[in-house]
């Protein structure tokens, strides 16, 4: 026994060291571009003959855990030479620099149900692509780039003015869209004032976040009211409404069942196109749980499953399936967005959040040959459950009235991409609410009082206007919030007793006598009421809040910097649409309430801003002068 217990003491460093060397160790670094030491997110980094790896972050940051004291990790980044390097378990915080490579990508392959097709390497002009054009198109915006320009957006008739005693409702219904103010910001960066009807006033002015307070109890949204005097016409005041959302935790969402649906076609070939959408994607892959699940289906001549249903917590095998895809091939978006809810369907989370999300340039020209046939189906699938978010991408032959109208169809929401930094917001910083509804079917009305305020006029929500029977009929779709939105609202008011602009007239009636105008119930101070209704995600009966706002008009230097703020970008919109309601609006007042408004802006975005109002003033200043 002696024996035995001397021999097991001596075997007992061994053990230990034994034991040491099969610990897990972690390898962290980051992976940058050598040309301009900016982050690459979603470089794979993978340990050499294996399949284990790991995807960076949006900071380009990875963490690896390793069985060996060293390893040899290759790094691969799409347009980017593949590296290899030899990483000691005690070196941390590595930094690995990938360095460009014009070559082409060799293949992709896209699985159909019943076959697997591959196609040839396309040339190199979408693979070689530089960081700059990924991260920093926003620093090329002295650059002009001259596209054919076969563009299409909606028709913007503005809002005209209302009496309150005989129009005293307005409805409308929530939009928490900003693909206008991107498309703005692109313009403008290319030296070039934007096209009228891209200027979508409501979708500039929510870009914005706004500090209003959260809900307080069970309701999802709360609503806000203030009231200003208003900065462009001094004799009528400016009304703010606000609707917050609640914020939920990530931990606290529900698991999503996600189809990527993405165009792959000829038109998508250039650099802000498919290029950007795989990096947008990869960033959205980086924020996904083990309980989430993602396809990708692809579409081109033909659409094809790119990926079946694959758990969140596999990044590399998501992350690869993305980086394989090419451009090339006409446009079957009809037949595209078909695949894509079948698979969503078969992978349908009963309590989870089931979406498809588009990529596009909105260039469909195979497919579905009724746009109305595809918007029933896109309804359709939205009363079972399965919602639409559309992405849009690049110009010159950008489709953006058809991508608003298939957002609003499968109650999801509208982005466009124009840069990376656009793409981190959407898929990182705001990856709640761009995924995640909290209400869906959102509607507003306000009822002026007509004792208090003798017109009105909604400035933007042109395309979102309801009929005043639409509110209580809980069949009429209305727009969706997600987790954290804000609705902003503006009014400019007439006070009681001051002259209406000019609004037109008509001849009296000859078969009948006019209605009488209605006398008011009540002699009230308050200004109006504000009604919101909405629904539970899942939910098919509205519920309805409301609020009262009260006289008091502040000059708009006295009210909140939200409030300054979303002033001067209603005046941006109007001015960048001629607006023949402007008034007195400058971009010189802009750009003292935006200065004023600047605040605390962690993100950038308010300071952007002003330097947008700099570019569109220079602009239309050099217009004037051609004139």
């Amino acid at each position: 026994m002696k024996k035995i217990l001397l021999l097991l003491l001596a075997a007992l460093p061994v053990l230990a060291v034994n034991a040491q060397s099969g610990k897990e160790k972690v390898i962290t670094g980051k992976v940058l571009s050598i040309r301009d030491s900016l982050p690459l997110t979603g470089a794979m980094v993978t340990i050499a003959g294996t399949t284990q790896g790991t995807a960076t972050n949006m900071l380009g940051e990875f963490s690896l855990k390793v069985e060996t004291d060293t390893v040899t990790l290759e790094i691969r980044f799409m347009g980017y030479a593949t590296a290899t390097r030899k990483i000691s378990a005690r070196d941390n915080n590595v930094t690995i620099r990938l360095s460009e490579d014009s070559r082409a990508l060799q293949e992709v392959v896209v699985t159909s149900y019943a076959q697997v097709q591959k196609r040839a390497a396309v040339t190199a002009s979408i693979s070689a692509v530089p960081s700059a054009a990924i991260y920093g198109s926003r620093a090329m915006q002295g650059i002009v780039h001259y596209e054919q320009n076969t563009n299409e957006f909606g028709r913007i008739n503005e809002n005209k003015y209302h009496t309150a005693k005989n129009d005293p409702l307005s409805t409308f219904s929530a939009d928490v869209d900003r693909a206008s103010y991107t498309l703005v910001r692109r313009s403008l960066g290319q030296g070039q004032l934007p096209e009228t009807d891209a200027v979508r006033v409501e979708e500039l002015i929510n870009y914005f976040d706004y500090n209003y307070t959260a809900p307080q109890n069970q309701d999802p949204v709360a609503i806000h009211t203030d009231l200003a005097i208003c900065p462009w016409n001094p004799s009528h005041q400016l009304v703010r409404i606000g609707i917050q959302g609640k914020r939920i935790p990530a931990d606290n969402l529900p698991a999503s069942n996600l189809v990527f649906l993405l165009d792959v076609s000829g038109s998508m070939e250039s650099e802000n196109k498919l290029p950007l959408v795989k990096q947008a994607f990869k960033l959205l892959v980086q924020q996904l749980r083990a309980q989430d699940r993602v396809s990708v289906v692809v579409y081109a001549g033909a659409a094809g499953l790119a990926l079946p249903s694959t758990s969140g917590k596999d990044k590399v095998r998501i992350i690869a399936a993305i980086d394989k895809l090419e451009a090339g091939g006409s446009t079957a978006g009809g037949e595209g967005i078909q695949l894509a809810y079948r698979i969503a369907g078969e992978n349908f989370m009963k309590e989870g959040n089931n979406r498809v999300i588009l990529a596009t340039d909105g260039d469909f020209n195979v497919g579905i040959s009724s746009e109305k046939a595809l918007e029933k189906l896109i309804e359709k699938e939205r009363e079972q459950g399965v919602f639409l978010s559309v992405l849009g991408f690049g110009m010159g032959n950008y489709k953006d009235n058809k991508l608003e109208t298939l957002a609003d169809k499968g109650n999801g929401n509208y982005a466009y991409i124009d840069d990376f930094e656009e793409a981190r917001r959407t898929f990182a910083t705001e990856f709640g609410g761009t995924l995640f509804t909290i209400a869906k079917d959102v509607k507003l009305q306000v009822e002026f009082n007509p004792a208090q305020v003798q017109g009105y006029r909604l400035i933007g929500y042109e395309n979102r206007l309801l009929d005043k029977e639409d509110f209580n009929d809980d069949k009429k779709d209305a727009g969706d919030m997600g987790s954290g939105h804000t609705v902003t609202a503006l009014y400019e008011i007439v006070p009681a007793g001051s002259p209406m602009p000019q609004i037109g007239s008509v001849d009296p009636l000859k078969y009948q006598q006019p209605a009488p105008v209605p006398t008011p119930l009540v002699q009230s101070r308050e200004v109006l009421t504000v009604k919101v209704r909405y629904k539970a995600p899942q939910g098919k009966k509205s519920q309805l809040l409301q609020a009262v706002l009260q006289p008091g008009a502040k000059p708009i230097s006295e009210c909140p910097a939200d409030f300054r703020l979303a002033a001067s970008v209603a005046q941006f919109g109007m001015l960048l649409r001629n607006s023949p309601h402007a008034g007195k609006s400058s971009f010189d007042d802009a750009l003292k309430l935006a200065v004023s408004a600047k605040g605390d802006d962690p993100e950038g975005y308010r300071a952007e801003y002003i330097q947008l109002l700099k570019k569109a003033q220079a602009l239309s200043a050099s217009v004037a002068k051609e004139d």
